[in-house]
């Protein structure tokens, strides 16, 4: 049985994907399960090259990346391009970490004990992938576990089974043994059930999920029911502060990439810029000109920087966050018409208050609020007045202040005088609150994806009390 994704400009079929059932699920846990030890007792250089290996199957795969990315979720050239290069940084990253599992010698107070803290594999992890990102987030739910010698199963998204397909593709071609790599398709009907199954399973002992903060909360309750641990990397509304002393044109450019690089559609996008009195104005309108240079237009001719947005019902979101504030005294500065029922332009909104939803309410999409704060204090404030806390930044001349404000703001990432949207394969990547926890990226990676171990050796004869 099979299920179709629809390309949002066009309205015809993008994709078609195995629509797999719960009733599937064990079989392809157990394989994964069957498989697992075997890849956990390779060598970390074996692994390595295998991951290498992997990394150039992806990149020559661009064009079918491409393709896939523009039809499913209306993603531009550049923005699939981006994908891919970061994606296969990342599982050349992974690959270099497979001779830095290391552990350590603790010293014992029992003479003759030698004591060791040892990282070993955890057996099969289940990652869970989104669409706005997909070859990046689908390729960070599986490579750091691979390269920890743990079997992975991707449960693909809905909205682009053919590009996380070819990831799965292309780590087949680099020679991962038969049932280490797997990859789960369904139905959008059937995700909750597919998903549970998952979960489920004996096999799969870890989770990772990236996606909404609603649907991370049903994983974690499910996975909390076996004692699974979670790695969830979910919503946001990232802050950027604008001080009195910023340097407006880097402040400008900055905001203008981090609020609408693929239409906004990033869990790091800048949803708030909070700006200080001072400068309020003077910002508001070099902001408004950028803004207005940002045209949208069909991703496929590749002549505009922003392309669709992902369906309709994101528009209508939208849209209704604009309406709310406008309803209660904010003022749009640039936007305007949706075309294509998916075509919608950048959106700036100013004068933004704590009571209006586009304050709170994670818009996802090409809309971002101009919040007017009265002093520094006053912008911190604002900045944690949310329950999501995954990326942040301040902009500032003075970098002392930037860092004694960016200490002070509850998120798990903050930039100064940088944009809110920046990921590296290297860094630890993870937020607080509503936006999930534990950590991606680098080591941090091994400790979410590894087991800790204690382990003794007596080297002298024991002495007991009875």
């Amino acid at each position: 049985m099979q299920f179709e994704r629809i390309n949002p400009m066009t309205g015809a079929v993008a994709s078609t994907a195995e629509a797999m059932q719960a009733s599937d699920i064990p079989a392809i846990a157990a394989r994964a399960g069957a498989a697992f030890p075997a890849w956990a007792g390779m060598g970390p250089n074996a692994r390595r090259a295998v991951l290498m290996k992997a990394a150039s199957a992806l990149e020559a795969k661009a064009d079918a990346f491409v393709e896939a990315m523009m039809g499913e979720i209306g993603a531009t050239k550049g923005w699939a391009l981006f994908n891919l290069g970061l994606a296969a940084s990342m599982v050349r990253e992974a690959a270099a970490l497979t001779t830095q599992i290391s552990g350590e010698v603790i010293p014992s107070d029992k003479p003759g004990c030698l004591a060791m803290a040892l990282r070993e594999p955890v057996g099969v992890i289940l990652g869970i992938a989104p669409w706005n990102a997909p070859i990046i987030l689908g390729v960070r739910a599986i490579a750091v576990p691979l390269a920890c010698g743990n079997a992975v199963i991707l449960k693909a998204s809905e909205q682009c089974p053919r590009t996380h397909a070819l990831i799965i593709e292309a780590f087949a071609e680099a020679g991962f043994p038969e049932g280490v790599v797997n990859v789960v398709t369904n139905a959008p009907k059937d995700a909750a059930e597919v998903v549970g199954a998952l979960i489920d399973a004996g096999e799969v002992r870890r989770i990772n999920f990236t996606g909404s903060t609603a649907v991370g909360r049903i994983i974690a309750k499910r996975a909390a029911e076996h004692l699974k641990p979670c790695l969830l990397e979910l919503g946001g509304k990232a802050p950027l502060i604008v001080l009195d002393d910023a340097d407006l044109d880097e402040a400008v450019k900055a905001a203008a990439f981090g609020a609408f690089m693929n239409q906004g559609q990033i869990c790091m996008s800048t949803e708030r810029i909070i700006v200080v009195d001072a400068v309020a104005d003077a910002f508001a309108e070099k902001f408004k000109a950028k803004v207005a240079t940002l045209a949208v237009g069909d991703p496929r001719e590749g002549t505009t920087p922003l392309g669709a947005v992902v369906d309709a019902k994101t528009v209508a979101h939208c849209q209704s966050l604009i309406d709310d504030a406008v309803a209660k005294g904010a003022k749009v500065l640039t936007g305007g018409e949706t075309t294509h029922n998916v075509l919608m332009p950048a959106h700036v909104v100013d004068g933004v208050t704590q009571d209006m939803k586009l304050f709170r309410d994670e818009s996802f999409g090409p809309v971002v609020g101009v919040i007017r704060a009265r002093d520094e204090a006053h912008a911190i404030e604002l900045a944690n007045d949310t329950e999501y806390g995954l990326s942040a930044a301040v902009f500032t001349r003075d970098t002392a202040r930037g860092l004694r404000v960016a200490r002070q703001i509850k998120s798990g990432i903050c930039h100064v005088n940088g944009p809110t949207v920046h990921d590296e394969a290297q860094m630890p990547f993870g937020g607080v609150g509503a936006s999930g926890y534990g950590r991606f990226g680098g080591k941090a990676g091994i400790d979410s994806f590894s087991e800790l171990r204690w382990i003794t050796m007596e080297t002298q004869p024991g002495h007991f009390p009875i």
